[in-house]
């Protein structure tokens, strides 16, 4: 699979292809639905499958212009890279979501980016899909310009759990009340982030639990101790506990991503891992010692071991 981000790519596929758009945040079980649809038609036509997505989220953009909060991110480019490769997805073609995007009508978006720069052969689109200028586009604007552009629309219906609609809103909600199991269900897979390692303040070293750290760049969807399985330095997954948040007790403000591994001892500087998180233990806590700190972080590699037990799938 390969990741372009802009249309002026000399790498983008020429003579046609099957076209998907969408944030795609979580790669939940609704968004693999239309997947599987754009895969499927790809492999039947010949024509690469590609996947139009956003950087940052539209929602992002829009609420920093009212410095209102934006919405927790529930994958990192990296991640939905990984989730879409797994897919059988060709082609990851992530936008730039800047002001010329978000003014750009939606009837030039289908006749200049769609049909002239993609030559989309076929689109296939979720039931609430929405774009352009005033998000006034929409799945009867593309069925009537489809006959003018060359291409062939679908809409993709959501799907339902438990009377509601699986949505990214909804992972973000259960993440955020720490119910991984319910979240994996509607992910399909567990809860994942993914990046490169970077270097920290080696004080895990110094504590005897020593620790890979990962930035993490936007609001996280949960924070927390968790047990995780680690992916990326070894042929199997390999076990480990993490603190995802501001390490109150060190008194930062930058949120982090640190795991300790029990069993690895090599260098991980700047490669690219995945990080699983398979069950949560407790929430952020502020200790008076550094001395109380490094007992819980014992105790919770502990809690993680009986946890995971054979879970590292």
């Amino acid at each position: 699979m390969r990741l372009i981000r802009s249309l002026h790519s000399p790498d983008l596929p020429g003579g046609g292809c099957v076209l998907t758009i969408g944030n795609f945040d979580a790669v939940h079980i609704g968004h693999r639905q239309i997947l599987r649809a754009l895969t499927a038609k790809s492999r039947r036509h010949g024509l690469p499958s590609v996947v139009m997505t956003f950087d940052p989220h539209p929602q992002e953009y829009f609420r920093a212009r009212v410095d209102a909060a934006p919405p927790a991110r529930l994958t990192t480019t990296a991640s939905r890279f990984f989730a879409l490769r797994e897919c059988g997805v060709d082609i990851m073609l992530s936008l730039r979501f800047n002001r010329r995007m978000a003014h750009t009508g939606a009837e030039h978006f289908v006749r200049h980016d769609l049909a002239e720069r993609l030559q989309v052969r076929h689109l296939l689109i979720g039931d609430d899909f929405r774009f352009g200028a005033g998000r006034a586009g929409d799945f009867q604007l593309l069925e009537a310009l489809a006959p003018q552009c060359g291409y062939a629309v679908e809409r993709v219906d959501a799907i339902e759990r438990h009377g509601r609609r699986v949505s990214s809103t909804r992972i973000r909600e259960l993440l955020a009340a720490g119910d991984l199991p319910a979240a994996e269900q509607l992910l399909g897979r567990r809860y994942a982030h993914a990046g490169r390692v970077v270097h920290g303040h080696r004080r895990g070293r110094q504590w005897g639990f020593p620790t890979i750290n990962l930035a993490i760049r936007h609001q996280p969807a949960l924070t927390g101790i968790f047990a995780v399985t680690v992916r990326g330095l070894s042929d199997a997954p390999l076990p480990g506990v993490a603190s995802l948040g501001s390490r109150p007790t060190l008194s930062q403000s930058k949120t982090v991503l640190e795991v300790h591994l029990f069993d690895y001892h090599g260098d991980a500087y700047g490669r690219r891992v995945c990080v699983e998180f398979v069950a949560w233990i407790r929430a952020e806590e502020k200790f008076h010692s550094y001395q109380a700190l490094i007992k819980r972080i014992g105790e919770d590699a502990e809690a993680a071991r009986r946890l995971l037990g054979g879970r590292t799938r």
